[in-house]
């Protein structure tokens, strides 16, 4: 309903505007970053093509590509005693009528929360409106927008006088790029990573792609406001080299009149920069649909593991001592948790619920609840107004399956009806963000992500800022005192900053037992969760990532490091000039520590016009908390003076 009301908005507006008879849709970014061209192709006397390109700063990004959509719809138009010509592919005899140019939008608005406080939406906007001279009465519209943060565009089906149904059965969406690109891929949304050629991707690899071009340029490929449609991927094209394919999961059955998922190319002169354009993403959703969110607070997060009460008593005061404002029972407080025959409305009996979720109101922490698929399909309706009723405040989602028509819109569904309980939701598992969080806020985060439970290694760590998370926040479930960890503590410190996640969890598999005074937990304890502004300040896949996030006047600053170790400089311009800051230092201290986790913490006098000099061990990284100094703190504690930390 959301995409109707929304389009039928924009086709009012746009009744007054005039229509050029230009076969070919050009289109520049509002400071002539991206530019973006359609045009219609003749391949042969019965068959046309609707090609693209892009470019950024004048330099290639894609190269000649095809668009558009394959339909099956003989079905319905049998069952309607229709007789229409049956074309090899569905977009072969449609023909470009006109491009109708909109008027250019800028403005900014401010989300419920996230990477930045204020997000800038400033766009060109074009459609290209085509038809079949048929008889069938088959209309479709491509809508392109140019941001400066890069080129949208979707498919629309104006609507149809006599269709019941059309069946989108694969998009022929191309994206073809210059000889010698290469993309870090995933085949499975929390898989390892492996850096192909484009012609190598022989299995569909997920979104957000990144691709680095020849040219010195880097793309990402991704997708936005997909609730109503299905997982698609990316694959090698089988005919035509350098470019790939998009592959969709399942056939997606609409209802005319109906808008596509936008398809999203990002184009940067570092990788960085397209993490930092990711609020494009939000741009492309509609806004919030819940009315009151004063009850959707972010925050951080700790496992309960023993699922009993006296555990959860003890977890509850451990996170109240150390600012963490939620606790999560995992699986196995209802059984059976992975079958139909369980049942989710029943606690077991090793868990007094009533005592846990009143305890926790006593001492500000809210309790949530995992949830597998299973119970979902049989007692969604039933079970969310009970953990409401109970004071339950969130819902992780278990093992959800998301990636067919049929569970993309299930599974939106099941966070839509969440808000209307006033339950938070996380997601895990496969799920990726695609901006739905804007339009339904209670949606949290999500998995999707390789992340902390399965222990992956510092390179993979610093392949994600600039993949995966380019799609949104992750739960990447940071441990901190397991001893699988395969990267050093000060390493995990920064990840829990660089890893953006409204909900953020902490201490996956630890017990409050196990910590033992280690002075770092201060930066937990201080570290927010969502932001004023953030910046990548530098790295790249594989290498290294250094970032700074600021939340009111307090600045918080994490780089990570790949396996072999690297010397990190973090340039403090940012800072507000004129300004001494403490900085908390948060680093891996070697055997001269005599805690377990062997960090160092330091505390410092620093101000804008410094570089800071960190060398960082292979696994390693730093943390840093920067706050205004006191009068106090200015003469109790030294200046740094350029020494390596």
């Amino acid at each position: 309903m959301k995409k109707i009301i929304l389009i039928a908005c924009a086709l009012t507006c746009t009744a007054s505007l005039y229509a050029g008879h230009s076969k070919e849709l050009k289109l520049t970014s509002p400071e002539g970053v991206h530019e973006v061209m359609f045009r219609q192709e003749k391949i042969s006397s019965s068959v046309n093509e609707i090609v693209y390109q892009v470019k950024y700063r004048g330099r290639e990004v894609i190269g000649n590509s095809r668009a558009g959509l394959q339909l099956d719809n003989r079905t319905w138009e049998l069952a309607l005693a229709r007789k229409i010509n049956q074309v090899k592919c569905w977009m072969d005899n449609l023909e470009v009528d006109s491009v109708i140019y909109q008027p250019a939008v800028n403005k900014s608005w401010h989300p419920l929360y996230g990477e930045r406080s204020t997000v800038r939406e400033a766009y060109n906007e074009a459609i290209m409106y085509l038809s079949k001279k048929d008889g069938s009465n088959y209309r479709l519209n491509i809508e392109v927008r140019a941001y400066d943060e890069g080129i949208a565009f979707r498919y629309f089906f104006p609507e149809h006088p006599q269709a019941i149904f059309h069946k989108v059965v694969g998009d022929l969406t191309e994206y073809t790029f210059s000889p010698g690109a290469v993309a870090w891929t995933e085949q499975w949304a929390q898989a390892p990573f492996e850096r192909l050629a484009i012609n190598d991707i022989k299995l569909p690899v997920e979104r957000a792609l990144t691709v680095e071009l020849p040219n010195g340029l880097w793309v990402a490929l991704t997708d936005a406001d997909v609730d109503d449609w299905c997982l698609t991927k990316f694959v090698a094209s089988p005919t035509k080299q350098n470019t790939l394919t998009s592959v969709m999961y399942s056939p997606v059955d609409i209802v005319t009149y109906y808008a596509t998922p936008w398809k999203i190319i990002m184009a940067a002169d570092k990788p960085g920069e397209l993490l930092e354009h990711n609020d494009i993403i939000q741009n492309l959703n509609p806004p919030c649909e819940i009315t009151d969110t004063d009850w959707i607070r972010p925050g951080k997060i700790m496992r309960e593991t023993t699922i009993t009460t006296e555990g959860a008593i003890a977890t509850i005061d451990f996170c109240a001592a150390h600012h963490i404002p939620y606790m999560l029972f995992d699986w196995q407080w209802y059984m059976p948790c992975t079958s139909h025959d369980g049942d989710a409305t029943k606690v077991v009996s090793k868990l007094d619920m009533p005592r846990v979720i009143a305890y926790g109101k006593e001492k500000g922490v809210g309790v949530w609840v995992y949830v597998n698929q299973h119970a979902l399909m049989k007692q969604m309706h039933e079970l969310f107004p009970l953990l409401h009723k109970w004071g339950v405040v969130g819902v992780k989602s278990g093992f959800v399956q998301y990636a067919s028509h049929r569970w993309a819109t299930w599974l939106h569904d099941m966070v839509r009806l969440a808000a209307e309980n006033k339950l938070l939701i996380n997601i895990h598992d496969e799920f990726r963000p695609s901006g739905f969080s804007r339009t339904y806020p209670n949606l949290l985060t999500q998995e999707g992500i390789r992340g902390n439970e399965e222990f992956p290694d510092a390179t993979h760590n610093t392949i994600l800022p600039f993949t995966r998370m380019i799609n949104g926040a992750a739960d990447y479930t940071i441990c901190y005192f397991d001893k699988r960890l395969k990267n050093t503590h000060a390493h995990q410190l920064a990840a829990s900053l660089i890893f953006y996640s409204p909900l953020q969890t902490i201490f996956w598999y630890d017990r409050p037992s196990f910590y033992q005074g280690e002075p770092e937990i201060e930066w937990f304890e201080n570290l927010q969760t969502v932001f004023d502004d953030t910046k990548v300040l530098e790295g790249a896949p594989g290498k290294c990532i250094t970032m700074a996030r600021r939340k009111g006047n307090d600045w918080f600053v994490g780089a990570l490091t790949n396996n072999e170790g690297s010397a990190q400089s973090v340039n403090l311009s940012f800072l507000d000039k004129g300004k001494t800051y403490l900085a908390r230092i948060y680093t891996d201290g070697g055997d001269k520590m005599k805690t377990r986790t062997q960090v160092k913490c330091t505390r410092l006098l620093v101000d804008s016009s410094q570089i800071m000099q960190f060398a960082l061990k292979p696994g390693g990284g730093v943390a840093m908390q920067l706050v205004p100094a006191t009068d106090q703190e200015i003469e109790e504690y030294k200046k740094y003076r350029g020494q390596v930390l």
